[in-house]
């Protein structure tokens, strides 16, 4: 399957392309769709680091589609990870449902990276949704000794069965209906991190690119974040 523009973007950009093979599936609930792959010899090139995500190219029409995902519980040494799905409509739901065993889907690795913040930080100061809810689990697993926040914001109830988790330290995990286009987890945000950030806490942001945008932009220029303690990326684009 060709990749298009986009593919040859990513080449340009030194984007490293790979086969991963589904081994099983698992429906973990009505709304969560779990696959296990084999990586295709990704994670021995690569090496891995907390909130690895990979570019999918998921088959569509004329053209096939891009998405990021998070890779769960990566294992190097045996070369296998699994994905979370969040199942609506889409091509990348559309071919999760229907994968199985022996199943195929290429992928390319660029633009992944995340370091562990040195020094530790006090506290980690997290906002994040379904679709970074994996993510957010790595990163509490990385640092597991740090207290955390975590404004999550929810956009079905089943959302509340699969909260953000890891780690031994206390996690506080604040849930925020989604409404007004992400405009209420903002407007929460907003009043609650004045309160809470100091020169040692960490903020890491990953929801919509419009919420991310805007939490990113509060937090550098009026609380005055600076860029080696604030990690912002958007995950999605609402439509």
């Amino acid at each position: 399957m060709g990749h298009g523009w986009q593919g040859t973007v990513l080449k340009l950009m030194r984007g490293k392309d790979f086969t991963f093979t589904v081994t099983s599936v698992d429906r973990v609930s009505e709304r969560l769709h779990r696959l296990s792959f084999t990586d295709g010899g990704m994670l021995a090139a690569t090496g891995v680091h907390p909130t690895m995500w990979v570019r999918l190219w998921f088959p569509g029409g004329a053209k096939p589609h891009q998405r990021a995902y998070t890779l769960v519980d990566p294992d190097p040494d045996a070369g296998t990870f699994t994905m979370d799905f969040i199942l609506h409509a889409g091509a990348a739901s559309d071919w999760a449902r229907t994968a199985g065993p022996g199943d195929t889907i290429e992928a390319t690795v660029q633009g992944s990276a995340f370091t562990v913040p040195a020094p530790l930080p006090s506290r980690l100061l997290v906002v994040g949704d379904p679709a970074s809810r994996p993510a957010i689990d790595s990163l509490l697993a990385a640092l597991p000794g740090v207290p955390a926040t975590v404004w999550y914001e929810t956009t079905h109830t089943a959302d509340d069965d699969h909260p953000p988790r890891g780690g031994a330290a206390p996690r506080e995990v604040i849930r925020i209906p989604r409404r007004d286009g992400g405009g209420g987890l903002v407007e929460t945000v907003r009043e609650a991190l004045p309160g809470q950030w100091d020169e040692g806490a960490y903020l890491w942001i990953a929801c919509d690119t419009a919420t991310t945008r805007a939490l990113a932009g509060f937090a550098r220029k009026e609380l005055g974040v600076p860029k080696d303690r604030l990690h912002a990326l958007g995950y999605w684009r609402a439509a």
